[in-house]
C-alpha cells in the first residue's frame, strides 16, 4: 500500500476534498475534508498487531476501548476495515493521538505515529451536516477571533498566530495539527467548547530534555518554569520544544549559560549554541504580540551614551559606535543579547524591566554585538 502523504490523516485520494460544502471532517493546523460518501455507516472495526507489516499477536476491535494493554504489549501496524477510528498512545483517551480512515498502515510511521504505543481507542461517528468552528488566540474564548468553515492548511497565514488557545466547535467533528501542512501531532475535537488548549489534550507548552543525542535515553516533559531540573536528568545533549519558546540555563535558578530555544528540535547541543550538555532550570517566554522597545546605555545606572531600539540590530558596533552596553531599560517585548554580531555567542534574554548594571542579565562583562526581539518568528 502506498505510504500516506504527510499532508493528510487519512489515506490518499479519494479522501482529500477542499470544497467546504462537501460531507466531511475538517482538520485544523491544517484543515481537511473526507468525503461523506467514506462516512456511510458500516461494519466498523479496526485490528491491532504488534509485529510490522501485520504480523505477531493481533486484536480486532469493533467498539471504543479505554484500555487495550490486556489484548497486545506494542502496536506496529495496524489496519482499519471500516469507519474511522481515534487512537490514543495512552489509556483513558489520553496521550498521543493519531485519526485512521479505512486502510491498511504497515508501520507506525504511516499513521504518523512517534512511538509504537496504542492503550485505547474510540470510533467517532459519521456526520453529513455543515461545518463551522471559531478559534481564539487565548484561553476562555478571548482575544483575536476567527471562524472557519473550511480546509486551512496554514493557519498562521490566515490567522497571524500560531497558537491557538481555546475554540468553539459549533458544527462538525475536526482536528487541529501542530504543524503547518498536515503535520506533526494531532487532536480530534467533537463540537463543543474548549476554553483552554488542555481540554483538547494539548500541553501547551511543552519542553522535553533527553540525556543523549538524537532524543534517546532517559528524558522529561516540562511545561512550566523549573528553577531546578537536576532531580530529572544528569545531562542534558538533545531536546525537543513541542510547544512554546523556552529558555534553558547551563545552572539552577536561571543562571549561567542561557540559551533561547523556539519550537523545534536539537538533536545534540551544538543545535542550540550549547557550550557543554549541562541544563539545570528553564523558563517558558510569554506569548506576546505587542510593540518592541528599548533604550540601551554605555554606562551603568543609565548613563553616558544611548540609543532607543525596536527592531533587530545584527551589529551594535556599527549603530551604536560601541561594544559596550553597561545597563538596558527594556520597555515593550521580551529582547535577547548576544555577545558576538550576528547572533553569535553567549546570550542573555531579558523581559521588560530595568537592568542597571551588566550583572543584572547575567553577564561577566559589558561586551554586546548584537540584539534581537524574542518573536514567534524566532
Amino acid at each position: 500500500m502506498q505510504r500516506h502523504d504527510p499532508r493528510q490523516s487519512f489515506p490518499p485520494s479519494p479522501f482529500l476534498l477542499s470544497a467546504p460544502d462537501r460531507d466531511g471532517i475538517l482538520l485544523s493546523g491544517g484543515f481537511l475534508l473526507l468525503q461523506g460518501e467514506a462516512m456511510k455507516r458500516e461494519r466498523a472495526f479496526i485490528i491491532f498487531y504488534e509485529g510490522r507489516n501485520f504480523q505477531g499477536r493481533q486484536w480486532e476491535c469493533g467498539n471504543d476501548c479505554m484500555d487495550t494493554f490486556r489484548h497486545f504489549n506494542c502496536c506496529n501496524s495496524i489496519r482499519v476495515s471500516g469507519g474511522h477510528w481515534v487512537a490514543y498512545e495512552k489509556p483513558n483517551y489520553n496521550g498521543y493521538q493519531y485519526i485512521m480512515g479505512p486502510g491498511e498502515y504497515p508501520d507506525y510511521h504511516t499513521w504518523m505515529g512517534f512511538n509504537n504505543c496504542v492503550r485505547s481507542c474510540q470510533m467517532f461517528p459519521p456526520y453529513r451536516g455543515s461545518y463551522r468552528m471559531r478559534i481564539y488566540n487565548r484561553p476562555e474564548m478571548m482575544g483575536q477571533s476567527m471562524e472557519f468553515m473550511d480546509d486551512c492548511p496554514n493557519v498562521y497565514d490566515r490567522f497571524r498566530f500560531r497558537d491557538i488557545f481555546s475554540c468553539n466547535i459549533m458544527e462538525g467533528y475536526w482536528i487541529f495539527y501542530e504543524h503547518p501542512n498536515y503535520r506533526g501531532r494531532q487532536y480530534f475535537l467533537r463540537p463543543g467548547e474548549y476554553r483552554a488548549c488542555g481540554d483538547w489534550g494539548c500541553h501547551n507548552p511543552m519542553i522535553v530534555f533527553y540525556e543523549d543525542k538524537n532524543f534517546q535515553g532517559r528524558h522529561y516533559e516540562c511545561t512550566t518554569d523549573c528553577p531546578e531540573l537536576h532531580g530529572h536528568f544528569s545531562r542534558c545533549n538533545s531536546i525537543r520544544v513541542d510547544s512554546g519558546c523556552w529558555v534553558a540555563y547551563e545552572k539552577p535558578n536561571y543562571s549561567g549559560y542561557q540559551y533561547m530555544l523556539p519550537k523545534g528540535e536539537y538533536p545534540e547541543y551544538q543545535r542550540w549554541s550549547g557550550f557543554n550538555d549541562c541544563i539545570r532550570s528553564c523558563r517558558m517566554v510569554p506569548p506576546y504580540n505587542g510593540n518592541y522597545r528599548m533604550k540601551i546605555f554605555e554606562r551603568s545606572d543609565f548613563g553616558g551614551q544611548n540609543m532607543e531600539l525596536n527592531e533587530d540590530c545584527p551589529n551594535l558596533h556599527e549603530r551604536f559606535h560601541t561594544r559596550d552596553i553597561s545597563s538596558v531599560n527594556v520597555m515593550e517585548g521580551y529582547w535577547m543579547l548576544h555577545e558576538h554580531p550576528n547572533y553569535r555567542g553567549r546570550q542573555y534574554f531579558l523581559r521588560p524591566g530595568e537592568y542597571r548594571r551588566h550583572s543584572e542579565w547575567g553577564s561577566a562583562s559589558p561586551t554586546i554585538g548584537s540584539l534581537r526581539r524574542v518573536t514567534e518568528a524566532n
